[in-house]
């Protein structure tokens, strides 16, 4: 089937789910491996612009055959080409161009037509959807504990903290069960009005502040839900959690737990580095089995 039939994937992942079927829009080959696109899916891919979240690992079964994707990543095509992942030329959303989801796959694959089910990896899933959820409720609770280095006002997050992993982060990790996020502490976030004196120094009383406000949230185990405004890859999806002190909603395409008592034990460290022309912190988050 031509690209310029391919029509943007529905998507169910943002309500939990993990098995669904779809039928097969088309089937390209890009060397040894073959992108499979089906009109709906279950399964979570890696984004290509902030590839945070590792994808669902999923089995696809249609008559006659089966396999496990080797990945599974977002498409784009403007009517021409199919392009995938990294080698999109254009934002996603951009006007003449459809934005679906691939399963890559190696070897046996389906034809254009056939009806497929999909079973994604539900304990792979579960890891990633804990250690999603735990990074955004660490990176709250660091703003928190970072807002009386700010000597100008900047835009504050969702609790009324200045927002410092918003203007900082340079790249973030989501891990089964844990994420790892970078913050670069350079001239320009100086200029901005961050405080980095003394702040090795004052690391572990940053961090223990972090870890209690953390703490306290997870023992109100809120609800967690995800919004949506339509049920296609490219529609806006947010995470929400009702916290004690206000509603948090944040822009963010992954998959996250039903309610935060699931981070029970979560912990973040904290640590400082030196990199070219900067410093670099790192936060890394987990949550114990």
């Amino acid at each position: 089937m031509s690209p310029k039939f391919i029509q943007a994937t529905r998507v169910t992942f943002p309500n939990g789910s993990i098995r669904g079927t779809g039928n097969v829009l088309a089937v390209e080959q890009f060397g040894e491996l073959w992108a499979v696109i089906l009109d709906e899916t279950p399964a979570h891919p890696v984004d290509f612009a902030w590839p945070d979240q590792p994808a669902d690992s999923v089995e696809l079964t249609w008559p006659g055959g089966s396999t496990i994707s080797t990945d599974v990543i977002v498409a784009a095509t403007d009517g021409n080409e199919l392009h995938l992942g990294t080698e999109i030329p254009v934002r996603k959303g951009t006007e003449g161009w459809n934005f679906c989801v691939a399963h890559i796959l190696a070897g046996p694959h389906p034809e254009v037509g056939q009806r497929v089910s999909l079973d994604v990896n539900a304990q792979l899933r579960s890891a990633l959807s804990i250690g999603h959820s735990a990074c955004h409720l660490a990176s709250l609770a660091l703003n928190r504990a970072m807002n009386d280095r700010w000597t100008k006002p900047i835009s504050n997050d969702a609790l009324g903290s200045a927002n410092f992993d918003s203007v900082a982060n340079s790249k973030s990790r989501i891990l089964p069960r844990g994420s790892v996020d970078d913050y670069r502490l350079g001239k320009s976030l100086r200029k901005q009005g961050f405080s980095t004196e003394d702040l090795e120094a004052d690391l572990r009383n940053i961090e223990s502040n972090l870890n209690q406000t953390l703490s306290d949230w997870i023992q109100q185990d809120s609800e967690v839900r995800i919004e949506t405004e339509g049920e296609l890859l490219t529609d806006r999806r947010y995470w929400v959690c009702d916290l004690p002190e206000s509603s948090v909603r944040i822009a963010c395409g992954g998959t996250h737990v039903s309610r935060l008592g699931e981070l029970a034990g979560a912990t973040a460290t904290l640590a400082v580095s030196e990199i070219e022309g900067a410093k670099l912190l790192q936060m890394k988050t987990e949550v114990p089995i």
